[in-house]
């Protein structure tokens, strides 16, 4: 019975793992695509932090909207 429910656990911990990295990748595509660095997404997996800067994320200035139309004032 026991092997059984570590082949439980070890399937739920792989699962895991793999939401993990997938929103990872995910959010690094979004701050890249945003202009920031996609380093940034790392910070999403911390508690509390990751709150913080999907906060600054949606109002900050993104800096590719800079590069494209540096004279836009309606942002």
């Amino acid at each position: 019975m026991e092997s059984g429910n570590s082949a439980a656990v070890a399937i739920v911990g792989v699962v895991y793992l793999a939401v993990i990295i997938f929103f990872i990748v995910c959010y690094w595509k979004i701050w890249s695509k945003a202009g920031f660095s996609g380093a940034w997404s790392l910070l999403m997996l911390v508690p509390l932090v990751n709150l913080i800067a999907f906060a600054y994320l949606a109002f900050a200035e993104w800096p590719v909207h800079k590069r494209i139309n540096p004279t836009d004032t309606f942002n």
